[in-house]
C-alpha cells in the first residue's frame, strides 16, 4: 500500500468536481501501471504481450509519478526495432516472440515519448543507452506479417539512433505526398486501405509532423544540425501536402485507399468524418487556424453524442457500402472502432478542445467520458454495464445496446485522459527544472488545488478563477516571490513551496 501511495500521491487534485478528483486521484494511473504495464492482461484480453505503440503510449502519464517506468519502456521498446527501421508490432516476453508487419505508426511512437520523457524530466542521458537491434527476415513483398522469433543482433545504436532511424524509415510518402497508410497507422482494423503500398494516411500525416516538429528539438540540443533541419524540412512539406490534398470542404479526411479514392470524405458514403485527423491537425498546432476551427465543429456537430455519453469515432459506420477498408467492416456497425466510441480518439478529441482554449467544452467532453457519469443511478448502470470506475476501450454507439460500454481496463485511453486531465485542462507540466502553469478550466469554477511531490519537495498551488476567465495567468506568486511565463523553479529541496496562481 506504501508503495501505491508513493506513486499515486505524488500529485493530488481537489477541484470543483468530486468525479472528476476520483479519477485524476486513483484510478487512471492505478489503470495505467497495474493493467496496461505490468500486468498487459483483463478480462476482455489475456495476453501478456507488449505492444510498440500501445505501452509507450500508456507510460507517458507516468513521467511524474514513476518516470522510471517510462525510461525502462523506452529502452525495451529500442530493443524490439529491426535494423531496418521497422520494430515489432507486439512481442511476447522473455522470448520476444511477436511479429513483424507493415503498421506505419508504431515506429514513430518511439521518438514521440522519448521526446516526452526528456523534455519532461530532464533526464537526456537515457538518449545515450547503446542498445541492440533485432534481426529476423524482412518481409517479402506480398508477406504483410510474419510470426517469429528474431535473433538478437551484433548492430547496436543508441537510442537516439533508434529514434532517428523509426523517423527516417517511417518518412515514405504517396503520390500525394501523404505518408503511406500500410496495413494500419493506428485503427488496426483499416488493414485494406494501403495493404497494395500505396495507400495514404492523413492521419499519419499531422501524427509524423507533431513528431518531427518535437525531435527537432531534441536534435536541437545535441547539435546535430543535419538531423534537426532535416526533421524541420520534413515536417512543413507534410504541412503542405497535408493542406494541399487532405481538405475535403468541411474537415481534413481520414485517408486515400491504394486506388487514390478518398476516406473520410463527404463523398463517400460511409466513414465521411473521422474524429482523429480534425483532434491532430489541432494538437499539431500547425494546421491552417479556419479550418482546424471549422474541422473542429464539425466533429462537435456530429461526433458528439450528448444524450448516449459518448463520442464517435467515425460516422457513418461501415455497413453494406461499397469502401473495403478491412476487417473493421466485420464489426457490426456502431460497435468498437466501427462507429462507436473509440475512447482513445475521443480523448484526443478532449485534447484538441482544450488547446481551442475551450476549457468549458473541453471539461464537459472529459466528463462526458468519464466512467464515473455512467453509473449516477441505477437506468445508468444497467444501460454501461461495466465497471463504472476505470476506463472502457469503447462504448456501443447502435441499438440496442448504444451506451453499453466494452473491453474495460485494457485500454491506451486511461493514460491520455490523465494527460488531457493533468496538462490541458489543469495546465500543469513538468519541464525539466520549472514547474509549468496554464490551465483551461470551465469560467464557472472558482479555482482549484493541487500538491505536486518532487523527490522530498511539495509544491501546493492555488488556482483563483475569480476573474471567470478560465485560462491566462494574469499573476503568479511562489514563497513571496513574483514570476513570469508561466513557471517556477522547480529543486528538490525538501521544502514546502506555496504557490499562487492567479487566473484572468
Amino acid at each position: 500500500m506504501r508503495k501505491w501511495a508513493d506513486i499515486l500521491e505524488t500529485i493530488a487534485v481537489r477541484t470543483p468536481d468530486n468525479r472528476f478528483d476520483l479519477m485524476m486521484n486513483h484510478w487512471l494511473l492505478y489503470q495505467v501501471l497495474s493493467c496496461r504495464v505490468w500486468a498487459r492482461s483483463a478480462f476482455y484480453q489475456s495476453g501478456g504481450a507488449y505492444g510498440f505503440r500501445d505501452q509507450l503510449q500508456d507510460v507517458m502519464a507516468l513521467v511524474y509519478a514513476a518516470p522510471s517506468e517510462t525510461r525502462l519502456q523506452i529502452l525495451r521498446a529500442s530493443s524490439r526495432q529491426f535494423w531496418e527501421g521497422d520494430v515489432q508490432h507486439w512481442w511476447h516476453p522473455p522470448s520476444g516472440v511477436g511479429v513483424r508487419t507493415r503498421m506505419t505508426d508504431d515506429l514513430y511512437f518511439l521518438p514521440l515519448v522519448a521526446h516526452h520523457y526528456v523534455s519532461t524530466t530532464g533526464d537526456a542521458s537515457v538518449l545515450d543507452e547503446v542498445v541492440p537491434y533485432i534481426t529476423s527476415p524482412v518481409l517479402n513483398d506480398d508477406e504483410h506479417e510474419a510470426y517469429g522469433e528474431p535473433g538478437v543482433s551484433e548492430k547496436v545504436g543508441t537510442v537516439y539512433d533508434h529514434c532517428l532511424r523509426a523517423l527516417h524509415h517511417g518518412f515514405r510518402l504517396g503520390r500525394h505526398g501523404l505518408p503511406l497508410m500500410g496495413t494500419g497507422d493506428w485503427n488496426d482494423g483499416m488493414n485494406r486501405v494501403g495493404s497494395d503500398g500505396k495507400g495514404e494516411s492523413v492521419w499519419n500525416g499531422w501524427f509524423f509532423l507533431t513528431v518531427l516538429n518535437a525531435f527537432s528539438e531534441i536534435a536541437d540540443e545535441r547539435d546535430d544540425d543535419v538531423n534537426a533541419s532535416w526533421c524541420r524540412e520534413s515536417a512543413e512539406q507534410l504541412r503542405m501536402a497535408l493542406e494541399a490534398n487532405a481538405w475535403d470542404g468541411g474537415w481534413y479526411r481520414r485517408a486515400y485507399f491504394d486506388d487514390g479514392t478518398p476516406l473520410g470524405s463527404s463523398r463517400n458514403d460511409e466513414c465521411q468524418i473521422d474524429a482523429i485527423p480534425q483532434a491532430w491537425a489541432v494538437i499539431s498546432g500547425v494546421a491552417n487556424e479556419e479550418r482546424a476551427s471549422k474541422a473542429m465543429s464539425a466533429v462537435w456537430d456530429r461526433l458528439v453524442r450528448a444524450d448516449d455519453k459518448l463520442i464517435q469515432l467515425f460516422d457513418p459506420p461501415f455497413d453494406k457500402g461499397k469502401l473495403q477498408p478491412g476487417y473493421i467492416k466485420g464489426y457490426v456497425p456502431g460497435i468498437r472502432e466501427n462507429g462507436g466510441q473509440y475512447t482513445h480518439a475521443a480523448a484526443w478529441v478532449v485534447l484538441a478542445t482544450a488547446l481551442r482554449g475551450d476549457g468549458d467544452r473541453a471539461f464537459w467532453l472529459w466528463n462526458l467520458i468519464n466512467p464515473i457519469t455512467h453509473g449516477l443511478s441505477e437506468e445508468d448502470v444497467q444501460r454501461y454495464m461495466v465497471e463504472p470506475y476505470v476506463v472502457s476501450a469503447d462504448v456501443y454507439g447502435a441499438a440496442p445496446h448504444t451506451g453499453r460500454g466494452g473491453w474495460t481496463w485494457y485500454t491506451g485511453s486511461a493514460a491520455w485522459l490523465y494527460r488531457v486531465g493533468l496538462e490541458a485542462l489543469l495546465g500543469i507540466r513538468r519541464e525539466g527544472q520549472h514547474l509549468s502553469i496554464d490551465p483551461c478550466i470551465p469560467k464557472s469554477w472558482p479555482g482549484y488545488e493541487l500538491d505536486f511531490r518532487l523527490g522530498s519537495a511539495t509544491y501546493r498551488l492555488k488556482v483563483d478563477n475569480a476573474a471567470g476567465t478560465g485560462r491566462g495567468v494574469r499573476a503568479l506568486v511562489m514563497d513571496g516571490r513574483q514570476f513570469t511565463g508561466g513557471k517556477v523553479p522547480f529543486v528538490d529541496d525538501g521544502r514546502v513551496h506555496d504557490v499562487q496562481v492567479a487566473l484572468g
